[in-house]
């Protein structure tokens, strides 16, 4: 098989950084170019990066902007979606005519509209990675929006070739939720690179930035993440309590941006603001350095489909203590890897605190046992491989499939000549999107959140002949 290559859509990527996607495909991305498959990025355009380069890595990053302002989130991600669209015809178009394997690999519902129609105008085959999904993350679907983003995660494992999802557990979701046949969907971990937590670091520096933080005789217990509720903050919050009645020397970091203002008022209303310390958003070196003063880990969360925080911490050599919600229970083993908790429940989430605080010979074997469990399960070039296969037998079953008959590629005769008569050459310089407004067809937006123009797509022109 000749160089393989991949477009990578992704609404998020380095140094634009939202969520887990960001970071995910920033590493998979350079694993595989190690790998020799020709990779490209397709992402929403930052002020902080230029619109095209190709990384030191080997990385091709294409960086696209929005052709007007949106109104509102849904809308902001169709806009993206146009201007994907066209940046992927443009490369395609330049590609074609070598014939190269080609795939599009689509990352959560963000990517869904631009992936579909490429793959339906190139018969091109389309592989998507779930990373969560809305019913799990909310707990059910409760407003409009929310039911608007689930049809698209049910398009999006409808359209894909294969589905690639990160655990067991979101295995079994996404086949519930969404109806997807178990054998369509693959496991692939996500990883770490933990070579950026060992970084050299004397006693002194160590003492130094530790006492920017808490006292000298102070354990401390520190939180990374989002401010939102299925992290489970308010659970860490509450089993404080329950923690500094038998360890009196403990501090509490919570490390995170966003709308903290209730717990705030939670800490005093429980009389904690000596014992919790917001420190606000940190990242790179102030947060490895973060991780590697911490007595304890903690990641109460109520929904997790991986728990790449939980990764970092075992990385950065921090005993770990999660919940057992959903794929933590996969990345932390109880009693071998890390501690594990009951999910939304104080008590426990104490008890396992206290475990590790009492039993500093204990943590130190979950840490050694955690490290050797990331060189193999959780590191980046044994999941690009996992990758890889994917990508192998798709291309192996498009090229023996009636796909293959249809597509623009040049695998089957005829290529050239359906080709022409859709006009992509054309589309590649006007794009196929309608500028006409239409509110979507499967979901009631409420007023406030319909777009005012919805990116449409041109219907493909059937060959009669």
């Amino acid at each position: 098989m000749s160089l393989m290559r991949v477009l990578m859509l992704s609404w998020e990527y380095p140094p634009r950084i939202v969520g887990g996607i960001s970071p995910h495909v920033f590493e998979l991305s350079q694993e595989l170019v190690k790998q020799g498959i020709e990779v490209h990025v397709i992402t929403k355009a930052t002020p902080l990066a230029p619109d095209e380069e190709t990384e030191p890595s080997g990385v091709h990053v294409h960086r696209v902007h929005l052709d007007r302002e949106p109104d509102n989130f849904v809308h902001e991600i169709q806009l993206l979606n146009k201007a994907t669209d066209l940046r992927c015809r443009q490369l395609l178009e330049d590609w074609r005519p070598g014939g190269q394997p080609t795939l599009f690999h689509a990352h959560d519902w963000l990517s869904l509209d631009a992936a579909r129609e490429l793959k339906y105008e190139y018969q091109l085959p389309m592989i998507a990675t779930v990373h969560a999904t809305e019913q799990g993350r909310n707990q059910g679907l409760h407003n409009d929006l929310q039911r608007y983003i689930h049809e698209q995660e049910y398009w999006l494992t409808y359209e894909a070739w294969r589905v690639i999802v990160c655990s067991q557990f979101m295995k079994e979701e996404v086949s519930k939720y969404f109806s997807c046949p178990f054998d369509k969907i693959d496991i692939v971990y996500n990883g770490v690179n933990a070579s950026k937590f060992e970084f050299d670091w004397t006693e002194e520096e160590r003492a130094e930035w530790r006492a920017r933080l808490a006292l000298p005789d102070e354990k401390i217990v520190m939180y990374v993440g989002r401010f939102v509720r299925e992290k489970g903050i308010h659970v860490l919050l509450s089993a404080a309590g329950v923690v500094l009645s038998e360890a009196p020397n403990t501090k509490f970091l919570i490390v995170g941006g966003g709308h903290r203002e209730r717990l705030e008022k939670f800490v005093r209303w429980y009389g904690l603001q000596e014992k919790v310390l917001f420190t606000g958003f940190m990242a790179n070196r102030s947060l490895h350095q973060l991780y590697r003063v911490a007595d304890v880990a903690v990641f109460p969360s109520l929904y997790e489909p991986f728990g790449i925080v939980a990764l970092e911490g075992m990385a950065a050599g921090a005993p770990v203590v999660v919940s057992d919600a959903g794929g933590l229970r996969e990345v932390v083993l109880h009693d071998k890897t890390g501690t594990v908790s009951y999910a939304g429940n104080p008590e426990s989430l104490a008890w396992a605190i206290l475990r590790v605080l009492n039993d500093p010979e204990r943590a130190e074997q979950l840490v050694e046992r955690a490290r050797k469990r990331l060189k193999t399960d959780f590191h980046w070039a044994h999941l690009a491989t996992q990758t890889i296969a994917v990508y192998e037998r798709v291309w192996s079953e498009f090229l023996h499939s009636y796909w293959a008959h249809n597509t623009l590629w040049p695998v089957t005769p005829g290529a050239e000549e359906r080709a022409q008569r859709l006009h992509v050459k054309e589309k590649a310089v006007t794009g196929a999107f309608a500028s006409r407004p239409q509110r979507p067809t499967h979901v009631a937006l409420p007023a406030e959140q319909i777009p005012v123009d919805v990116a449409l797509k041109v219907e493909p022109i059937v060959d009669e002949d």
